[in-house]
């Protein structure tokens, strides 16, 4: 089964996506299942993940409400106040709603860019282990070595990088990202996202752009622990769903078939819904 496990649905008017301006043009709309689905059924893709874009439990309702209505979407990564006294409170009632997959807090926004570490948010995360969800960790190379204490400090926390952790792909200076997302790698509770990198190139980016990044993504991790996604619609900012789509499947050509199949769906049903009961 093909899965594309990091897409978004937005409604503009529910005033909670305070990055979502309209500097950012074709993306500053709402975007639905009747926009996604004719995309999916193209490529011959089953399910999706649903992933919050906003830092309110509300969005979290609006898109498992979405979630309960089409049988597309297999499970919502949402978001939950890992700061609140309550946390851990939160996380328990949240997790009662068999669509919800995984939390994702907003990181990569967040100033104090060793946050992760903060030892205040331990019960949060222990209660994501706890409930049976998946953390997904929107980083930028800078939020690795905190999220390091994380997985430290979780041994059986589920996490799964966002984006490769976003690396440099303008300027090419990938070095330094290269050593860190590999000591993620190390960690054998982690998997990671091809997906939005081209959001992170140059416009005119080619293949030859992201080929370093996930050959490296494929030695460190393996293809048991890589799971595709489209970022749709923010990918579209650099291509559209079908160019990402034919990208990733020309840079996984060398890989055996069953290797292929694990990215593009058989990681991210493992992943996201076989430890939470769901198909």
């Amino acid at each position: 089964m093909r899965i594309d496990a990091h897409q978004h649905y937005w409604q503009v008017s529910r005033g909670d996506y305070g990055w979502l301006t309209p500097a950012l043009g074709p993306i500053h709309r709402d975007f639905g299942p009747q926009d996604l689905v004719p995309l999916l059924a193209r490529h011959g893709i089953e399910r999706t993940i649903l992933v919050q874009a906003a830092p309110t439990e509300a969005e979290t309702a609006f898109l498992l409400d979405i979630a309960e209505r089409n049988h597309s979407v297999a499970g919502v990564v949402g978001w939950c106040d890992f700061n609140a006294l309550d946390a851990s409170e939160r996380i328990a009632r949240l997790s009662g709603d068999p669509l919800l997959v995984g939390l994702r807090p907003m990181v990569h926004d967040i100033p104090d860019e060793s946050w992760l570490a903060r030892p205040s948010l331990a019960p949060a995360f222990a209660a994501v282990a706890a409930h049976d969800l998946v953390f997904d960790a929107l980083l930028r190379p800078q939020h690795i070595t905190p999220l390091l204490t994380v997985l430290d400090r979780h041994p059986t926390l589920a996490v799964v990088v966002d984006h490769a952790a976003k690396p440099d792909l303008i300027s090419g200076e990938i070095a330094n990202w290269r050593e860190d997302i590999a000591a993620v790698a190390a960690r054998p509770q982690t998997y990671c996202k091809i997906s939005g990198l081209v959001t992170e190139a140059a416009a005119g980016w080619t293949i030859e752009t992201l080929r370093p990044v996930v050959s490296h993504l494929l030695a460190v991790f393996g293809p048991d622990r890589l799971i595709w996604g489209s970022d749709w619609p923010v990918v579209t900012l650099r291509a559209d769903y079908s160019s990402w789509f034919e990208t990733v499947v020309e840079l996984l050509a060398p890989l055996p078939e069953a290797d292929r199949a694990a990215i593009m769906g058989g990681n991210a049903q493992r992943l996201y819904l076989s430890h939470r009961g769901r198909n």
